[in-house]
């Protein structure tokens, strides 16, 4: 199952939050193979979160981007292993799962080192050249008897740090070099055993499954050997026994470790720079959760997104070129977004994005929850300035019908209550203000621009216009843009007054009126989509 971001523009208005949380719930009842998730890409301006409160709709999930994290592609289905747990069961752990390392944690859980393959070769080869010897690491009967498989026949369970021997030498000469303590590995040698007993053996193996007789074992008991027996022969018990020893004897500490939230950008390098080629992510407590390797980073399949209400890269979301974007819904022009395959991509000239999801539940028989339902008229009637926008159009009004009847409620007092809850600006900062309901769009000659729209009821905002100026001019400067504008839009009087700074002419030739004082003053304007933004990219 896939998981789909569907998410509208930065500086999220009333109807990209709307579209969101209601797309998103249209899409997972008729695609149930795939989990869509709404989504905003930052806060919610106050007439959104009027709308919010007012409907009872959850807010999307905030993202910043939606480029590849380690928790994309990384493998959850994590293998790990106790730091004393016997290395035998790592290295079974290791052929059973096919992998070629596994993380070594605490007994609280937390990370403690890696074993890698190559750990476990370079042990082979330590051993094969020198006597074997657990001085170092002590290694227990318990984690003898498991790794073979065995049963313990006499003594206890008990650590010895001894050396380890196979005998097929002659009884006479195996004192020369024994030591108390020592483990050793016999056959079926009733004598052999009875002398390495007699020598202080900590631990006798007897190998090949056969049992000893009552003398030995009373022997051992008198003498405090341990006596296991072992189902292998004598070679593959040695081996076994050297792969008792606790995982921590053989691990690397300190390995490569990721958060789950790391770019793969920012980590690839660094898997590739480690001789496992392979990262452990791990959560804030140090707790693997999961597991990047090399053929991971190896063209990634790339997250999902689902845009609705915009079709610009300025106004998307952080990483969208890298994305897989599934589906573009939008009432605007068509953008600059680009594609690498053919995808179901809809421009359609009305009033809101909120009409056209509003269409599709009633196209398929289908309704939204009340909360959606509530989200999608007050975004229907937030783009149309309660249906007096030039950009509406008979299918808003029948949308907006539709939802009254549905809610129960009159969409105009409705629509008023809103606008009067949300038009007070007096405790913004000019900068929250100008920023707030923000786009950004891109002209035919590679420069930005930006326009921005704040909706209110009288002329008191223009009383702050030196403040806003300023604001503008600092946004333009640091965002680069060609021209920076405001739209402060009184919906009674249902007119226009443009501020604006940066290349004033390109404004004036787009309304052909002269700009005064950084202001023009448009009546009758009230729509950003349709009467503003065109004219000025046609000017730009």
């Amino acid at each position: 199952m896939a998981h789909i971001y569907v998410t509208g523009h930065k500086n999220p208005d009333t109807d990209t939050i709307a579209s969101a949380i209601a797309y998103a719930e249209f899409k997972n009842r008729v695609d149930p193979d795939n989990l869509y998730a709404p989504a905003r890409l930052g806060e919610p301006n106050s007439q959104t979160r009027w709308a919010l409160e007012k409907s009872g709709a959850k807010p999307p999930k905030l993202i910043r981007h939606i480029m590849l994290r380690v928790k994309d592609v990384m493998n959850k289905n994590l293998v790990t292993a106790n730091r004393n747990d016997p290395l035998h069961s790592v290295g079974l752990a290791m052929a059973k799962n096919n992998i070629g390392q596994i993380p070594i944690v605490d007994d609280d859980g937390t990370l403690a080192g890696i074993i890698t393959e190559r750990d476990l070769a370079r042990m082979y080869i330590r051993e094969s050249r020198d006597p074997s010897t657990f001085a170092h690491t002590p290694v227990s009967v318990g984690s003898i008897v498991e790794v073979l498989e065995g049963e313990l026949l006499a003594g206890e369970d008990r650590e010895t740090s001894g050396k380890l021997w196979v005998i097929s030498m002659s009884v006479d000469s195996m004192g020369r070099q024994m030591e108390p303590g020592d483990i050793v590995v016999i056959g079926d040698r009733t004598d052999a055993q009875r002398r390495a007993i007699e020598l202080g053996a900590g631990i006798l193996v007897i190998s090949n499954g056969v049992r000893p007789d009552g003398e030995v074992l009373r022997l051992a008991e008198e003498k405090g050997t341990s006596v296991v027996l072992s189902p292998l022969d004598s070679y593959v018990t040695s081996r076994m026994i050297q792969l008792s020893v606790p995982c921590w004897e053989v691990m690397s500490e300190n390995p490569l470790t990721v958060h789950p939230d790391d770019l793969i950008t920012d980590i690839t390098q660094q898997v590739m720079e480690v001789h496992y080629r392979a990262a452990i992510a791990v959560d804030d407590d140090k707790v693997p959760i999961g597991i990047v390797s090399r053929t991971d980073l190896v063209s990634p399949e790339p997250r999902k997104v689902l845009l609705v209400d915009h079709a610009e890269v300025g106004q998307s979301v952080e990483g969208v070129e890298r994305a897989q974007i599934v589906e573009i819904l939008d009432h605007h022009h068509i953008g600059d977004i680009e594609t690498s395959t053919p995808i179901p991509a809809t421009f359609d000239p009305v009033g809101s994005t909120a009409t056209l999801i509003v269409e599709r539940f009633r196209e398929r028989g289908l309704e939204p929850e009340r909360s959606t339902a509530m989200m999608l008229l007050a975004a229907v009637l937030s783009d149309t300035v309660i249906l007096n926008s030039p950009t509406t159009t008979q299918r808003d009004h029948e949308v907006v019908r539709y939802l009254e009847e549905f809610l129960g409620l009159d969409a105009r007092e409705f629509g008023m209550e809103m606008f009067e809850a949300s038009s007070d600006v007096s405790s913004l900062s000019a900068e929250e203000i100008v920023t707030r309901d923000a786009k950004e769009y891109g002209t035919s000659g590679g420069d930005k621009l930006c326009i921005a729209q704040v909706e209110t009821v009288g002329k008191a905002l223009l009383e702050r216009k030196g403040e806003l100026l300023e604001a503008l001019e600092r946004m333009r400067e640091q965002r680069g843009y060609v021209v920076a504008a405001l739209m402060v839009t009184d919906i009674v009087e249902r007119g226009t007054e443009l501020l604006c700074v940066g290349d004033r002419s390109i404004v004036e030739r787009a309304f052909g009126s002269r700009v005064e004082d950084s202001s023009l003053n448009l009546p009758g304007v009230m729509s950003r989509k349709k009467q503003v933004a065109p004219k000025i990219l046609a000017a730009a």
